[in-house]
């Protein structure tokens, strides 16, 4: 926020007629900020505000700015620094903003905590909610912690503003507008209004009286530099690329600086270059291949992007290129169970963003990018990608390839199931042919197939079509949900 953000900001505040269970003004005393914190997100949800404030250097019964001793850069315990301690500590890892300003030359600081919602937040386990002008254990009130898991978040995140209170030069310098007229193959206008106009249409800005705002699906997708807006900078795309199989050794770390539309092609062709390659001699000619296919990366990338949750704060989407491998990750849990992928219409957190990721042509329509990203991993022979739900966190592993007898048990499981799913959702079903040309085993073998196939219904991931049929070589194969 800038300093006249600021200081409207703290006017406002102190313009209540008394401290409200979302504001809490101190003078110097900081002790049980972290229970603060808590209590704040959790009454200010309850209270439909989309933030909860405490403000040092203003006497809560005057509202006077007196002025504080209170230094954000401080330690916790353990002499680690005050804000990451309580940070660490919070579940969920609500985000908040620290800000210090000078008033009449007294120094205020004010802790701006986003609302939480569904979830109570907790500081060391533990949490509080606002009662009056008192902190007090949520446990101790049923129905208001009651009210925080049913309540949905009043405003969605793209809608949220990423910067305010601009002029319209200044939304430009921060906006890459060529690209957003570019990537929608549409002229460019030749004058600002007509420029600020059509981003207002798309909801990329939003207007105030004389004043714009920058919403966050403005600047996630067509902002020039993410470092720009506080409450993004930490989502920009991190590609890693590690010296072999672990992360001993890093060789080189990338930090994404666009949004994700205008640095997207970008973005791709980058990893692309980074990819391990195979040399290959096609005639008298050598040719290079890599070992990954350029769609189910581009797949995989954009669906990390479209899916991320923005709620947890200090992570963004990351690209690990590893020697044999290659890791996508997002932050947030999936919404749907990782089985499900191929068949289920994906649930996005950030639809507004998805939609516009589609008329960008960035992502396929809903459902079909997962069923690509299999099809290529076959006709590159690849072993099946793996869908891994982490506590915060989804990823992606796509394994560069290995011949049948390297793919250990889990691995040819999880490709036959996975190559069942893509035959039901392409109308079809798994035989034992067709998993022998998936794995490109002679027809000879059949009873290596015929094998993995039995080991995968033992594990309760496909199941018989006609379990009554006697014959196997004809046997139709169908995924356990199906």
């Amino acid at each position: 926020m800038s300093e006249r953000e600021l200081k409207i900001l703290l006017s406002e505040l102190r313009a209540l007629p008394n401290e409200t269970e979302w504001l809490e003004f101190k003078v110097n005393n900081h002790r049980e900020l972290g229970e603060y914190v808590s209590a704040l997100s959790n009454s200010a949800c309850l209270h439909d505000k989309p933030y909860g404030y405490i403000v040092f250097g203003v006497d809560n019964t005057t509202h006077r700015v007196v002025g504080t001793k209170f230094n954000i850069n401080q330690k916790g315990k353990g002499n680690e620094d005050l804000v990451p301690w309580i940070m660490r500590l919070l579940e969920p890892k609500i985000h908040f903003d620290t800000y210090k300003l000078e008033h009449d030359d007294s120094p205020v600081v004010i802790f701006r905590i986003k609302a939480t919602a569904n979830t109570p937040v907790s500081f060391k386990g533990i949490s509080y909610i606002r009662v009056g002008s008192y902190k007090k254990k949520l446990s101790d009130f049923p129905e208001k912690e009651r009210l925080i898991w049913m309540k949905q978040p009043t405003t969605l995140f793209e809608t949220e503003v990423a910067s305010g209170n601009l002029e319209i030069d200044e939304v430009l310098k921060l906006i890459n507008y060529p690209a957003y007229f570019d990537m929608m193959n549409l002229p460019l206008p030749t004058d600002k209004d007509g420029i600020i106009e059509k981003l207002s249409q798309e909801k990329l800005i939003s207007r105030t009286g004389k004043k714009y705002s920058i919403t966050n699906l403005g600047a996630i997708l067509f902002g020039k530099e993410l470092a720009k807006f506080e409450t993004l900078e930490r989502k920009a795309i991190r590609v890693i690329i590690y010296d072999g199989r672990n992360k001993m050794k890093t060789v080189k770390e990338q930090l994404g600086i666009k949004g994700y539309a205008a640095g997207f092609k970008g973005l791709i062709d980058y990893i692309d270059d980074q990819l391990p390659s195979n040399e290959i001699i096609e005639g008298a000619l050598r040719k290079e291949v890599k070992m990954f296919p350029k769609l189910a990366i581009r797949e995989l990338v954009a669906n990390a992007i479209i899916h991320q949750d923005f709620s947890e704060v200090g992570t963004g989407p990351m690209i690990e290129i590893f020697s044999d491998r290659v890791e996508i990750s997002n932050p947030g849990k999936p919404l749907i169970d990782t089985l499900r992928f191929v068949d289920h219409n994906p649930q996005s957190r950030n639809e507004k963003l998805a939609q516009f990721m589609r008329r960008l042509n960035i992502c396929e329509e809903r459902g079909s990018g997962i069923d690509k990203v299999l099809l290529d991993c076959e006709l590159f022979q690849l072993p099946a990608p793996k869908f891994i739900e982490g506590e915060n966190y989804t990823r992606v592993i796509l394994y560069a390839y290995k011949t049948l007898r390297q793919m250990d048990k889990e691995d040819k499981i999880r490709a036959c199931y996975l190559h069942s799913c893509l035959k039901v959702v392409s109308g079809e079903y798994m035989t034992n042919q067709s998993l022998r040309e998936r794995f490109a085993i002679e027809e000879k073998n059949y009873s290596m197939v015929s094998r993995i196939i039995r080991e995968t219904i033992d594990s309760g991931l496909v199941k018989d079509y006609d379990p009554e049929s006697s014959s196997k070589k004809h046997a139709k194969y169908l995924p356990f949900w199906a």
